[in-house]
């Protein structure tokens, strides 16, 4: 923002409520304090961070965005590795087909913990479910969880290697969870009369001779209306690239940090990791769409 002083925004930020550090009145303070104009909190699998912020007085200054990032399966015509997750935006919050859904989400994690824990005692790295207790504001525990009880108790240095040894897609201790299909991500986003966007599209890991055309070809004869383009992993190359394919599809261009706090530190909320500039243009554009 050095060299866009015009205030930004940030469509990607996770709470508590999943597996970010600061709670959702934290966030609408922070980014208050960071002069920005618009932000959603799009915690994984659940909606629970922006019940939490529409229940906090949000700044005037400040627009809020509801929003949920859901974790589905790649459409079998285009074979990923892991999960594609599908950012909603402007979701009804008391949609119940929505709620139920991402319940069983939840549920499904819930069951993941304690089997990834048994491996991991199993390989000599001695954890209980105590030592992964929930914080107080905290809806969901996650990797993330894990991995800082890893630290904790000194059997890993830093995060990054808990995944990298233990927790990390491939590792010993990585345990597959349960998604929905990419369809039924959308088509629940819809109904729920929000906007379906495919994110960080950096991080996917396709097989074969699949592609993020392809993917994106798929995606929107299912209903997805946009694909986040601006990320702090995107070069100036990439994001160059992704421009040009949401254009050339008709998709909405939306932009987060994929803000975690304490998780990520070297991510700055609105900022990335220092020079990312999500212009307010774009949070018009998409609510004009929902």
């Amino acid at each position: 923002m050095d060299c866009n002083p015009a205030p930004g925004i940030d469509l990607h930020i996770h709470s508590t409520a999943s597996d970010g550090t600061l709670t959702p009145a934290e966030i609408l303070a922070m980014a208050e304090k960071l002069h920005l104009r618009a932000i959603a909190i799009t915690d994984h699998d659940t909606i629970e961070g922006s019940r939490r912020a529409l229940d906090t007085d949000i700044p005037d200054a400040l627009d809020f965005l509801t929003g949920v990032e859901i974790s589905a399966n790649p459409p079998a015509a285009c074979p990923c590795s892991g999960s594609l997750h599908i950012l909603g935006y402007g979701i009804d919050l008391k949609h119940l087909e929505l709620n139920q859904r991402l319940q069983k989400l939840q549920e499904a994690r819930r069951n993941r913990n304690p089997r990834i824990i048994s491996i991991l005692n199993e390989l000599g790295a001695s954890l209980t479910a105590d030592d992964i207790k929930l914080k107080p504001g905290q809806n969901q525990l996650g990797r993330p969880h894990i991995a800082e009880a890893l630290v904790k108790k000194g059997i890993v240095s830093s995060i990054n290697e808990a995944f990298d040894k233990y927790l990390g897609t491939g590792r010993p201790a990585y345990v597959d969870k349960y998604r929905m299909e990419s369809r039924e991500a959308i088509e629940i986003i819809l109904a729920a009369g929000g906007v379906p966007v495919l994110a960080h599209p950096v991080l996917i890991k396709f097989k074969a001779d699949a592609s993020l055309e392809n993917l994106i070809g798929i995606l929107k004869k299912m209903g997805l209306k946009g694909m986040e383009v601006l990320y702090p992993e995107h070069s100036a190359s990439l994001t160059a690239a992704y421009t040009a394919l949401a254009k050339h599809h008709g998709l909405l261009i939306t932009g987060g940090t994929d803000f975690h706090g304490s998780l990520k530190p070297q991510i700055q909320m609105g900022r990335g990791r220092g020079n990312l500039h999500i212009p307010y243009k774009i949070y018009t554009k998409l609510i004009n769409a929902s």
